[in-house]
């Protein structure tokens, strides 16, 4: 077996070095521009990227294209998501011919003709998979892999016109662990017969391959394979089956959860999915004839048109495996980046040959580009040539020959809100994606450099150089040293994460920034500390969630990454909704093989705190016969009162956090106050105070602005809300009047903001950095995010980036000042009871605050954002604003509610 890594032209390798020079002459290059589309086809994300797709754009709003297939004759071009329905798109104009509502869920139930665009009723249930959409051979049929529990059958007529025809329903999957619960098998890769009689079906949860008779779907067998299969691929009598997590657990192996009482095998330090393999099965014998490792996250497959070779698309390791069918070994490695030890970030997940089997085409999902592969396996020369523009994150792709042309499904699309336009009113721009397909006529070689060049710019490759520059001898102490490894003032740094807001919610009606007062609804009156905080230190008034909701908002707070495993769960969260706050929220296969920020800082030598994130909740009566549930007025009055009579702690989700963790505290529960995590946090900082001792990082967990809603019984929004931001500034208090203040930075962001509304950007959000060397008074506008924190410290601390987009991230140097103020916080006290609580519905006169008590009392607020987030968000508009004030209709956006 050869590793095959990149071989670039003379001309990309002089815009390389312009790029790394260029790095070396700015240390933190910044800009002021905002998140979302800027004209021409640009967009900034929310990640430290641009966006600027090649070819014709089919932008699709509100839907997120997970799977992508293209009829035999070349005539239809059709791809679903998180939606119930089919987009069928003409390969050539880019139209949108026919939305076919999906067939409902009762086996061979005949459908409704749809004689026009969506005359079906959308079977709301029904969405696609995380991948699994194929034509029949001879274009008559089409099936797609539903996430919950069925392949949906389609008939493709003479005219081209697709009809739903029926569903095969897959069965339940029944988990081998005690306490885990029977539901709905997860369908993904599919693959047919060359004479269609046969469809094969990847069950994701029972990691087993399904063979069904294609034209009435009945079951014929089943074989085992790996951990989550993902894609199958037919080679003669063999079925080729890549497995996300490697091959089976046995005996002895450590393992970690992965969602729904499955388990993978795990590493032993990170404690992360460690294996990707393909498992090939006779179908004559119906036996396994081989269990083939390959590298992390093995997802999409791929034929060579020859049948000699099946590629692996291996997403969390950055590379291909190239798989010999005569020998089923693996005998060539493949890197889509431009270099093996480049950090990690690109994400391959999709795989399309062109004609001749010359070139493979690969989804590079986090670098936004097609990387285009020459494949050369018989003499172990293959190679990446060049990289073309997409859109935000492409997620499948297909070759059309005839007109050699590639379509990419771009799953967070190039949308991120309308285009802003200068001296303009307002846009109330909060769309958090729209996912598109891109039509993208094959470029000449000749162009693959300054393709290439443009997508390395787009995600900032500069600023990724600039993180190898090797720390120079005899600098100064600063608060944001240029090069990793330099002297900071700082020793340590405490990170708070919140929940929940954006920045108009909170600061709107802060004067000096970038506000709008009429879309504030926890001001300074709910919100005093924050407010203070902001003109005691910087106000920043453009900075920015990396993610939209807690699934992969606290990955982003955490990991500075979101995986393949994670953007596709979007359909529905099938497996888990990895916030890693609860049991079955706990997932190995959802995390950065980068690791965590703690796994960083413990690599190298930084002591390490843990107070909640990724800490699951416990609280028990200390009375066993006690058998009531525990709400917020018990812990409360317990709280308060010092009763004593609830016994509360906490366990990590993450075996890493193990040796780091304070058990006393908690971490989500909006039956805890607030108050009660930031006591946990006070009393181990007067415990180090007396020993001398203070981690080099903290992490916190403060969660009650995510707010119940007006669920009766629950604390109210603004008590909620103001129970947040006493917590919050009772801990800057402390530490500012505790012995390390003159050493220690505080970083706090929420992890997502909720799909709130928000004039800028829905992705908008409230940060802080708080320490004696930042600025007092300053309106900062630099364009920061989640990553641009993490960024900041590992620099303080002097750790390198996790990945490409930590490493792409601006350190916040425009923050700090040379000049220490020592001045401490003094925390303002609550304006809002703590204890102020809902009323029942029956309780309210007003009919739509009735009706939002009653909506929120059904809503899933025990378990962080799994209501749809446009209900919690008009309800706590109305409960703040009153039931005349009109709703920002612009908050109600596809692609807002993602959650549910």
């Amino acid at each position: 077996m050869s590793t095959c890594c990149s071989k670039f032209t003379a001309p990309v390798l002089v815009l390389l070095s312009l790029l790394t020079a260029q790095a070396a002459r700015s240390p933190f290059p910044s800009t002021n521009e905002k998140v979302g589309r800027t004209g021409g086809g640009r967009i900034v994300t929310p990640v430290n990227q641009v966006v600027t797709p090649r070819g014709k754009q089919v932008d699709l709003p509100g839907l997120r294209p997970i799977v992508l297939a293209l009829s035999p004759d070349g005539k239809l071009l059709v791809t679903s998501g998180k939606t119930s329905e089919l987009v069928v798109i003409d390969p050539v104009t880019g139209e949108i011919r026919q939305r076919v509502a999906l067939p409902s869920e009762q086996a061979n139930e005949p459908q409704p003709e749809a004689v026009s665009e969506n005359i079906l009723q959308p079977d709301k249930k029904g969405q696609a998979s995380f991948t699994g959409l194929v034509f029949s051979p001879d274009g008559k049929r089409l099936y797609l892999s539903n996430v919950n529990g069925s392949v949906k059958v389609f008939a493709v007529g003479s005219d081209g016109k697709i009809t739903a025809l029926f569903s095969i329903v897959l069965p339940p999957f029944v988990p081998t662990l005690r306490d885990s619960k029977r539901r709905e098998e997860i369908p993904t890769g599919l693959a047919l017969t060359p004479d269609g009689a046969k469809l094969y079906v990847t069950l994701n949860l029972s990691n087993r391959l399904a063979e069904y008779s294609a034209a009435e779907g009945k079951l014929l067998r089943v074989f085992d394979v790996g951990v989550a299969p993902y894609d199958v691929v037919l080679v003669g009598d063999k079925a080729y089956v890549s497995n996300w997590g490697g091959g089976r657990p046995l005996p002895g192996d450590l393992t970690g959860p992965a969602g729904h009482g499955t388990t993978v095998k795990v590493d032993a330090v990170r404690h992360i999915a460690s294996e990707g393999s393909v498992t090939v099965i006779d179908l004559k014998t119906g036996q396994t004839r081989a269990e083939i490792l390959t590298h992390l996250h093995a997802s999409a497959l791929a034929v060579s048109p020859d049948r000699r070779y099946v590629v692996c698309a291996n997403a969390a390791s950055d590379n291909l495996s190239v798989i010999d069918t005569r020998t089923d070994t693996v005998v060539e490695t493949i890197w889509t980046k431009q270099k093996a030890n480049d950090l990690f970030g690109a994400s391959p997940n999709a795989l399309a040959f062109d004609a001749k089997g010359k070139i493979l085409y690969v989804a590079n999902g986090t670098q936004n580009a097609v990387a285009v592969i020459q494949f050369d396996p018989a003499d172990r020369e293959s190679k990446l040539i060049g990289l073309i523009p997409t859109g935000w994150f492409p997620a499948a792709l297909v070759f059309d020959a005839r007109r050699q042309q590639i379509a990419v499904a771009n799953l967070k699309g190039h949308s991120t809100g309308r285009v802003r336009q200068t001296n303009a009113p307002p846009e109330f721009a909060s769309t958090q994606y729209s996912g598109s397909v891109s039509l993208l006529p094959v470029p000449a070689k000749r162009a693959l450099p300054m393709l290439s060049a443009i997508v390395w710019n787009n995600y900032r490759h500069e600023q990724i150089a600039q993180t190898a520059l090797p720390a120079r001898a005899g600098q100064p102490p600063r608060p944001v040293p240029e090069r990793i490894g330099e002297p900071s003032v700082f020793r340590h740094v405490v990170y708070i994460i919140k929940e929940n807001r954006t920045y108009d919610q909170v600061l709107g009606d802060e004067p000096r920034g970038n506000g709008h007062s009429n879309l504030c609804i926890f001001g300074e009156r709910i919100t005093p500390n924050q407010h203070q905080l902001v003109r005691d230190f910087v106000l920043l008034d453009n900075t920015y969630c990396a993610g939209i909701l807690s699934a992969d908002g606290h990955q982003w707070s955490t990991t500075a990454f979101g995986t393949d495993y994670l953007e596709k769960s979007f359909a529905g969260w099938p497996r888990s909704y990895p916030d890693g706050m609860d049991d079955t929220d706990v997932d190995a296969l959802a995390y950065a093989p980068s690791g965590f920020i703690w796994d960083n800082a413990l690599a190298h030598g930084r002591t390490v705190r843990d107070h909640g994130e990724f800490a699951i909740t416990e609280k028990h009566w200390r009375d066993p016969k006690r058998k009531s549930k525990i709400k917020f007025s018990d812990t409360w009055r317990d709280y308060t009162e010092r009763r004593n009579e609830i016994n509360i702690w906490s366990r990590p989700a993450v075996a890493s956090l193990k040796s780091v963790l304070n058990t006393n505290t908690v971490g989500w529960d909006m039956d805890i106050s607030d108050q009660f995590r930031a006591d946990q946090f006070i009393k181990e900082l007067q415990q180090g105070e007396r020993d001398g001792k203070f981690p080099n990082l903290s992490i916190i967990c403060l969660p009650n602005d995510h707010t119940s809603g007006t669920s009766a019984g629950a604390p109210t929004p603004a008590a909620h809300v103001a129970d947040n931001d006493l917590a919050f500034g009772r801990i800057v208090e402390a530490i500012s009047r505790s012995r390390f203040w003159p050493e220690t930075v505080i970083f706090a962001i929420e992890d997502d903001p909720q799909a709130g509304w928000d004039h800028v950007s829905g992705y908008r959000t409230t940060a802080y950095v708080i320490s004696p060397y930042t600025k007092r008074g300053a309106v900062i506008s630099t364009q920061y995010n989640t990553t641009s924190l993490l960024r900041t410290m590992e620099q303080i601390l002097g750790l390198p980036p996790m990945n490409q987009f930590d490493a792409a991230a601006t350190p916040m140097a425009n923050c700090f000042t040379d000049t220490p103020d020592f001045t401490p916080f003094h925390a303002r006290p609550s304006n809002i009871a703590l204890d102020e609580m809902n009323p029942a519905p029956q309780a309210m006169l007003d009919p739509l605050l009735r009706k939002h008590a009653v909506v929120s009392a059904k809503l899933p607020l025990a378990q962080p954002d799994r209501c749809p987030e446009d209900v919690l968000n008009r309800i706590l508009w109305h409960a703040m604003k009153g039931s005349a004030a009109p709703y920002p209709e612009w908050a109600v956006t596809a692609g807002a509610d993602d959650d549910d």
